[in-house]
């Protein structure tokens, strides 16, 4: 899908405003547009839609029902792919709806500052096709358990790789395994469909197992290949709470060929907070046996400080909603730089995940971050596409 192939829904109040950006899309080439002048109308005309649209462009302050407001409802009734904030008002606002919409579970495209020009519409809205379709981004309906119980055993899902590269020389040192469910039909499906259905059915540990043993085998292949990276596996809060673990984790790694040295487990803030003793324990023995381990999504629950101290962690992993457009957002800027301070001051490795554009990529180079992982890099991809995707990135003029 290009440009020319979305569809675009425009809420603005202000009708100067709104002709300007219809006149802009035309422009754009952007296949269906459509406009509403209030929040209210938009809805009506959402439920009329066969389909929902790309990119919902909203703007925030509109008499009656505002922007925020709007964003929620269209949220909570599955009315869009993406939105796009448009808007004159104060960018630490802009950032908390930003940061409430993906808490919804929205894509959110970043936001236009007022007044809109060709340039500035382009750029968001060709971030709605950079490499990561919108059809991945909708929520459909979750699937039976008995189809997830299948597509375990049967193998259907397993690690996709997203590659992590050094700032300092454009150098992949590592990746990230992420979960796929690749379907029969060759539809792929992410974690946010399924993985309700596997915590629910008590398959984390399963799954947790399975990511890691498949991850550890690609590495192998990739070690023959001549390709000697670092892969991070993401650990369930379930897993923390079973004493027997990191001894399991040890075999699974070792039964491969590696060593626990060759592997980093990421765990959320907000696994640790499940039962403190026993994952605290885990977590030792863990690094005792010589794992890596990051904090993930670091600053985006209440704990942070906390589990820093008290958990051996290697590396933390600025989370994505901190990292996307901190190049425009002081206060977005004011958490990179402290996350980079502390990080230094603990001898922790940093990942800054989400990065999407050059600015983001700069300031975080400017700023001293180690590694980068996004979408200017790469999608996560098949292991066996693995290599390709390297050789792409180290392609003079990428």
């Amino acid at each position: 899908m290009s440009v020319s192939g979305l569809s675009v829904l425009v809420v603005e109040d202000h009708g100067f405003q709104r002709r300007m950006a219809l006149r802009l899309l035309a422009e754009l080439d952007v296949g269906a547009v459509h406009e509403a002048a209030d929040g209210l109308a938009a809805l009506q005309l959402l439920e009329r839609l066969p389909s929902p649209p790309d990119v919902v462009m909203v703007d925030l302050d509109m008499p009656g029902m505002d922007g925020i407001q709007f964003i929620g409802q269209v949220a909570e009734r599955g009315f869009a792919r993406a939105v796009l904030l448009v808007s004159a008002l104060d960018p630490a606002l802009i950032n908390t709806v930003q940061t409430m919409a993906r808490a919804y579970g929205l894509r959110v495209l970043g936001s236009v500052e007022k007044p809109l020009t060709r340039d500035k519409l382009l750029a968001a809205l060709e971030r709605a096709d950079d490499g990561h379709a919108l059809d991945e981004d909708v929520v459909h309906a979750e699937p039976p358990a008995n189809a997830v119980h299948a597509a375990l055993v049967g193998g259907e899902i397993g690690p996709w790789f997203q590659p992590q590269v050094e700032f300092g020389n454009g150098r992949v040192v590592g990746v990230e395994a992420l979960a796929r469910w690749h379907q029969p039909d060759g539809h792929v499906m992410r974690p946010a469909q399924f993985l309700p259905v596997v915590e629910r059915e008590g398959l984390l540990d399963v799954m947790t197992d399975h990511m890691l043993l498949h991850a550890c085998q690609w590495r192998r292949k990739w070690d023959r290949q001549g390709l000697r990276l670092k892969v991070s596996v993401n650990v369930s809060p379930a897993t923390l709470v079973d004493p027997g673990a990191a001894d399991r984790f040890q075999h699974i790694v070792q039964s491969q060929g590696l060593e626990p040295q060759d592997i980093v487990l990421e765990v959320t803030e907000s696994s640790v907070a499940t039962d403190p003793a026993q994952s605290l324990g885990v977590l030792a023995r863990l690094r005792l046996k010589g794992f890596g381990l990051s904090i993930d999504d670091f600053g985006t629950g209440y704990s942070s400080l906390a589990q820093l101290s008290q958990v051996p962690f290697t590396e933390l992993k600025i989370d994505q909603g901190f990292v996307s457009g901190a190049h425009a957002q002081p206060r977005k800027r004011a958490v990179v730089e402290a996350s980079l301070e502390l990080a230094r001051k603990l001898s922790l490795n940093v990942v800054a995940e989400g990065v999407e554009t050059v600015e983001d990529w700069q300031m975080l180079a400017d700023l001293g971050c180690g590694v980068a992982q996004g979408y200017l890099i790469a999608q996560a991809v098949p292991g066996g596409d693995l290599a390709d995707t390297i050789a792409q990135w180290r392609r003079p003029g990428h």
